[in-house]
C-alpha cells in the first residue's frame, strides 16, 4: 500500500510540473528625447501645435494690393518633448509579451494664457503578444496606423503629412509572418484624428458606424522592402433627422476604400523611400479630403454619401550617419467626389486642418543633419506651393474658376537631446 502511494505521489509531481508555466520577469527601458524647434515662415500658415504642424500656406487675402496674409513670421518651441517606456522580454509558458507607452508634451488647453501652455498627452499604449514556434504576432492598443508608420526622411513636426498619412488609433492587429511575406490584418477606432462632419470632429461618426479595417501584405528580402494594403471605412455621419416636428433615425453609411503602395530600398548609409496612396475620404490620416451628401430619400430618412477622391505621394532619401543629407519630395491632387453633390456648400465637408480651397500642393524638403553621439541639430528648408481653386464649388467639389498658386519658405531649425 505504501508503495502504492509513493508511486502516485511521483506521477502527480512529474505531472504538475510537465503542466507548469514558467514565467519570467520583464524588462524596463526608459528613453525620450529634449525637442526645440524653431521655425519661420514667408506668409500665414494652416498649422496646428502653435505652427509646428504644418500642413499648408495660407490663401492670399487681399486688401487693395496689399495681401495680409504675406510677411515673415516665426517661432521658438519645445514642444513634442517626449517620454517613453518600454517593456520586453516578459514570458509566461510559450507566450511572449512586449508594450510600449509613450507621452509628449503636445496638447494645448485652456484660454487666455494657458491656451499656450502644453499639456502631456499619450502617443502610444499598446502590448504585443508573440508565441515560441507561431509565425503569428498580435498588437492590443494605441499604435501607428499601418499605412502611416513608414515615414519620409524629414525632421519637421509634420512628418510629411498630408503627402503621408500620419496617424495613430487604439487598433487590435494580426500580423502572419511566412517566410519573406507578413500579412497584416487591423480593426481600428479613430480617436485623435478624426474626420470633419455635421457636427465639426467627432468620434461618434465611427462610434455609430463600423470598425475601420486594413488589410495588406509586407514583402521584405535583403535590401528592398515593398508594403501594399487597404484602409476601409463604413461611419455614419448623421444619425438623426428632423421630421414634422419629432426626431428619428437617419439611415446610410459612408463607405471607402483606400489602396497605398510603399517601397522602400536600404544599402549602407543610403535609403530610399515612396509612398503612394488613392484616397477616399482620408482626412483621419490627415490629407485634406472629405465627404458630402449625394441624396436624401426623405420617405425613408436614407443618407447617401460620396467622398472626394485624393492621391498623395512621396520619394524620399537619406544618405550618411554622423552627418546625414535628406530630402523629401512630396504632390498631392484632389480628384473630386465620386458622385454628383446634393449641396456642395451645406452638406460637403472638408479636412478643416488646412483651406478648403486647395486643389493640389507640392513640397521640396532638403535637410542636413549633425549626430554628434545622441544630440543632433538639423536645417531643413521646406518649399510648399498649394493651388487654390477661384470661383464656386461645383457639384464634384471642385472650382470652376481660375485656380492660383501660393508659396511659402519655411526655415526649420532643430535640436535633439535622446536620452
Amino acid at each position: 500500500m505504501k508503495k502504492l502511494f509513493a508511486i502516485a505521489s511521483a506521477l502527480l509531481l512529474c505531472g504538475s510540473t510537465a503542466f507548469a508555466q514558467e514565467e519570467k520577469p520583464a524588462h524596463f527601458k526608459l528613453y525620450g528625447f529634449i525637442r526645440n524647434y524653431v521655425t519661420a515662415d514667408t506668409r500665414e500658415v494652416n498649422a496646428g501645435t502653435q505652427d509646428l504642424f504644418f500642413y499648408m500656406p495660407k490663401d492670399k487675402n487681399m486688401q487693395g494690393d496689399v495681401d495680409l496674409n504675406a510677411g515673415f513670421n516665426w517661432r521658438y518651441l519645445s514642444l513634442t518633448t517626449r517620454l517613453g517606456l518600454d517593456v520586453s522580454a516578459y514570458k509566461f509558458g510559450r507566450m511572449n509579451l512586449s508594450g510600449k507607452v509613450e507621452a509628449d508634451f503636445y496638447s494645448l488647453s485652456g484660454t487666455g494664457a494657458s491656451a499656450i501652455i502644453p499639456q502631456l498627452r499619450l502617443r502610444q499604449a499598446f502590448v504585443k503578444l508573440t508565441w515560441d514556434e507561431s509565425p503569428l504576432a498580435l498588437t492590443l492598443g494605441q499604435a501607428w496606423h499601418p499605412m502611416g508608420v513608414d515615414l519620409p526622411h524629414i525632421t519637421n513636426l509634420e512628418s510629411g503629412a498630408p503627402f503621408n498619412p500620419f496617424n495613430r488609433s487604439p487598433q487590435v492587429t494580426l500580423d502572419y509572418t511566412a517566410g519573406d511575406f507578413t500579412f497584416t490584418a487591423s480593426v481600428l477606432y479613430l480617436n485623435h484624428f478624426l474626420p470633419t462632419g455635421p457636427n465639426d470632429k467627432s468620434t461618434e461618426y465611427y462610434k455609430y458606424g463600423l470598425p475601420e479595417l486594413y488589410l495588406g501584405a509586407a514583402y521584405k528580402s535583403g535590401k528592398f522592402l515593398a508594403k501594399l494594403g487597404f484602409d476601409m471605412v463604413n461611419m455614419r455621419p448623421y444619425r438623426t433627422v428632423a421630421d414634422n416636428g419629432t426626431t428619428v433615425k437617419a439611415k446610410g453609411l459612408l463607405s471607402t476604400i483606400s489602396p497605398f503602395l510603399f517601397l522602400q530600398y536600404t544599402d549602407g548609409k543610403f535609403q530610399l523611400r515612396a509612398k503612394t496612396i488613392f484616397a477616399q475620404a482620408g482626412e483621419h490620416m490627415n490629407l485634406l479630403s472629405g465627404y458630402g451628401v449625394a441624396s436624401y430619400d426623405a420617405a425613408t430618412h436614407t443618407y447617401t454619401y460620396t467622398p472626394m477622391q485624393d492621391w498623395a505621394s512621396f520619394v524620399s532619401f537619406q544618405y550618411g550617419k554622423k552627418t546625414q543629407l535628406m530630402c523629401t519630395l512630396g504632390y498631392f491632387k484632389q480628384f473630386g467626389t465620386t458622385r454628383d453633390l446634393l449641396d456642395p456648400v451645406g452638406e460637403f465637408w472638408m479636412n478643416t486642418a488646412a483651406d478648403t480651397k486647395i486643389q493640389q500642393a507640392f513640397r521640396a524638403t532638403p535637410t542636413i543633419a549633425w549626430n554628434i553621439g545622441k544630440f543632433t541639430v538639423s536645417l531643413e528648408y521646406n518649399l510648399t506651393a498649394a493651388q487654390f481653386g477661384r470661383g464656386n464649388r461645383n457639384a464634384r467639389g471642385m472650382y470652376d474658376g481660375t485656380p492660383e498658386w501660393v508659396l511659402n519658405h519655411r526655415f526649420i531649425c532643430m535640436t535633439k537631446f535622446n536620452f
